[in-house]
């Protein structure tokens, strides 16, 4: 099962897409992993990337296309993966379709502005290892400290109110119309983005079993 993840910042895309690679033994894929290793190895694609990166230019959609690509031909994912922050534009979902990687389905987490503005007031991360916590849905053991490395927890300069508005705007403008994009080819899934979190996983697995 080849899955991408849809919907606006806070929906809990990484959230689901961890429990689902969990759940279905299979990997989770961010394009920020897969230039990273690109460039890491001294590939003639990641080199290409790195180049606009360098010149403090954003890397154009055909040169992520291709990293991406190449990442999936030569690890040959037989048993499927999770693009996370894959396609952002609707030119990278037809440019991926166009190069042969395949999207089997997409899920996307509906839920409107509203509810993520409140949902973020909870959201802390670990500037340390990375770990995500919210205050209301998936609070640490200890309150503003890591479970797992100790570390006191921050907010994200991101999901302060007006840094997230302008995300939400951005997102509705250049990400939403891949929306339209995969329901025209009958793999848009929508599972409701504002139930907990254990009950959307449920939602999902249940949705894949049946289509699988």
């Amino acid at each position: 099962m080849k899955i991408t993840m849809l919907g606006p910042p806070g929906a809990g895309k990484g959230t689901q897409a961890a429990k689902l690679s969990e759940a279905l033994g299979i990997p989770t894929l961010s394009t920020g992993h897969i230039l990273r290793t690109a460039i890491k190895e001294g590939l003639p694609v990641g080199l290409e990337a790195k180049s606009y990166m360098d010149a403090g230019k954003l890397v154009p959609d055909e040169t992520i296309i291709k990293v991406v690509k190449e990442y999936l031909e030569e690890n040959n994912f037989n048993t499927g993966y999770i693009l996370d922050g894959m396609p952002r534009t609707l030119n990278q979902a037809e440019m991926l379709e166009e190069m042969g990687v395949e999207i089997d389905v997409a899920i996307l987490l509906e839920i409107s502005d509203e509810d993520i503005e409140e949902r973020m007031k909870g959201r802390r991360v670990c500037p340390a290892c990375g770990a995500a916590y919210n205050t209301k849905s998936l609070p640490p053991r200890t309150e503003g400290i890591c479970d797992i490395c100790g570390e006191a927890l921050v907010i994200r300069d991101d999901d302060k109110p007006e840094t997230l508005r302008q995300r939400l705007a951005v997102y509705h403008e250049e990400t939403e119309p891949i929306i339209g994009f995969y329901e025209n080819m009958g793999k848009l899934k929508r599972i409701d983005g504002k139930a907990d979190i254990q009950e959307s996983t449920d939602k999902i697995l249940n949705m894949l079993e049946l289509i699988s």
